[in-house]
């Protein structure tokens, strides 16, 4: 599978739920497999504006943690929609003035493949967060064809949020590879989250590709990228295959 991998389409149970950490820890595991992975942000809302210019924080996370620097032209294909209200892709779109285009998306998907081997996409929200009018981010995953990595809190609540994402990707027909657990409050994993994991492995039918403690400091830039791979250590090597 490694040669014929495209990429994969990392979505979570919900805002917040860890995808950004994920999304980061699956490049960093595929490049360390030996397979030329960069990440991308298709939809970025909550974008920051830093000298002129709108900057993805998503996208920048995994970069400085995957220790990569793209041109300029390729990191707007990483980045292709991006706007600074920080909510919803549809009402960022709609109070930014332009809408979010599929078509635009999809040529820089391409772009990047070209240069690339593998691409690492990161939603906005959850499955049915929604774009536009009439489609959700499913629709998004279906032009691409991606299969999808699925981010959640190990908590109370996970089994519900899990299942539910589970059984919409069926009904779309999409891929699920596996999913990743990521403790993004500093809860830990005691007996309630390995019961929810082992729950959702088996009600779900479904792979547990690792799960990744708390990291202290992520949110203020204070971790490196060799203190980022420790702490993401439980999760790798994922299993491609």
């Amino acid at each position: 599978m490694l040669e014929t991998i495209k990429g994969f389409f990392i979505t979570g149970t919900d805002t917040d739920a860890g995808k950004t950490v994920a999304a980061a820890a699956v490049l960093i595991s595929l490049r360390a497999a030996g397979i030329d992975a960069v990440p991308m942000k298709p939809v970025q809302t909550g974008a920051i504006l830093q000298d002129g210019t709108m900057r993805s924080p998503d996208l920048e996370l995994c970069l400085r943690m995957a220790q990569l620097h793209p041109d300029e032209e390729e990191l707007n294909d990483m980045a292709p929609c991006i706007y600074e209200p920080a909510c919803s892709p549809h009402l960022a779109a709609a109070k930014a003035g332009r809408e979010i285009s599929f078509d635009r998306i999809f040529q820089a998907f391409s772009r990047l493949l070209r240069r690339r081997q593998c691409v690492v996409v990161e939603g906005a929200g959850g499955l049915l967060a929604p774009i536009d009018a009439g489609r959700t981010m499913v629709d998004l995953i279906s032009m691409l064809k991606l299969p999808v990595i699925l981010v959640s809190r190990p908590g109370l609540g996970a089994i519900n949020h899990v299942l539910l994402s589970i059984r919409e990707l069926e009904r779309s027909n999409l891929s699920l590879h596996g999913i990743i657990f990521c403790d993004s409050t500093g809860a830990g994993f005691g007996e309630i989250e390995t019961n929810n994991m082992e729950t959702i492995a088996t009600m779900g039918k479904a792979k547990v590709l690792g799960r990744i403690e708390h990291i202290p400091g992520l949110a203020d830039n204070r971790i490196t990228p060799q203190v980022f791979r420790e702490h993401t250590a439980k999760l790798l090597p994922l299993q491609w295959n």
